[in-house]
């Protein structure tokens, strides 16, 4: 099996998906994220495989999904609209893979991990992160909403309001360790060593066992809330992606001529903000 934008490979009893995409800061696309999937079914019907880790190459883990959209072919806007929804669907099935994956995830996380990045780290069982990484979900910005609204379940709904509503993308990794988003925060070359013994310390425990316990875990969540709820929110973020406003006309076509960045300040700048917002800790 070969792919494009991401990198597979086996480690004794360990399988590593690798974001290989370093130019564009590992950006999800459409073909990155269909190849994850690709991916973890491999590792998920190798019996070799006990634990499934994913990282980033180059300067980060990822800066979220892909913003430029890839070349399609002529579509009338009712295709354009279900070709939209059922890109979303296959997100959230990406994201929720690790969740879902019935041998355990871990993200090791350098840099930036954003947007649906954060969301796919989130959802893995376990997330180390190096020194200096930066979380966020800055998607309200770009008229977007979370594919996979699984933060209210980790962090709880006062901080996923927090971090969803202001749409922050400077998170550090430190504020990320305290707030029940990762596991640990750990020196940036030792990023990938922490990771491997965290996974082969799993390994070496008898498969089964683990198994059923990570399905327990997950069970306490899913009985009757957080797979329903899931699922609905998706469906609210298909509306928010799908429907079209003066606003989000006028942003996006900022936003395909001049980059993101001139399209955040237009909007500051129809709210009257000339500067921007500075954040400071509280106390």
């Amino acid at each position: 099996m070969k792919f494009e934008t991401i990198k597979y490979e086996k480690d004794g009893p360990l399988a590593w998906i690798t974001l290989n995409r370093p130019e564009k800061l590992n950006a999800i696309s459409q073909t990155m994220a269909a190849e994850i999937l690709l991916a973890t079914d491999k590792a998920q019907c190798d019996d070799e495989v006990s634990v499934i880790l994913v990282k980033g190459e180059g300067r980060a883990f990822s800066a979220g999904f892909d913003l430029e959209p890839e070349p399609e072919e002529e579509q009338d806007e009712d295709e354009k609209l279900q070709a939209l929804k059922l890109e979303l669907h296959h997100d959230f099935d990406m994201i929720m893979r690790f969740w879902h994956s019935p041998k355990p995830t871990i993200a090791a996380v350098h840099t930036y991990c954003l947007g649906g990045a954060m969301e796919l780290a989130v959802a893995c069982d376990l997330t180390i992160a190096a020194a200096g990484c930066r979380f966020g979900e800055p998607e309200v910005k770009f008229g977007s909403g979370a594919v996979a609204m699984i933060l209210p379940y980790i962090c709880g709904p006062k901080r996923a309001k927090e971090i969803l509503l202001t749409g922050n993308d400077r998170i550090s990794a430190e504020q990320a360790e305290a707030w029940g988003l990762i596991n640990r925060v750990v020196r940036p070359e030792n990023l990938e060593i922490r990771a491997r013994e965290l996974a082969l310390e799993i390994a070496r425990n008898d498969q089964h066992a683990v198994r059923i316990t990570k399905q327990a875990i997950n069970k306490t969540y899913e009985f009757g809330k957080m797979r329903n709820a899931l699922k609905h929110a998706l469906e609210l973020d298909i509306a928010i992606e799908t429907t079209e406003t003066e606003e989000s006309r006028r942003f996006n076509e900022i936003l395909r001529k001049e980059g993101a960045k001139a399209a955040i300040d237009w909007r500051d700048r129809q709210m009257g903000y000339t500067g921007q917002v500075k954040r400071h800790d509280i106390g």
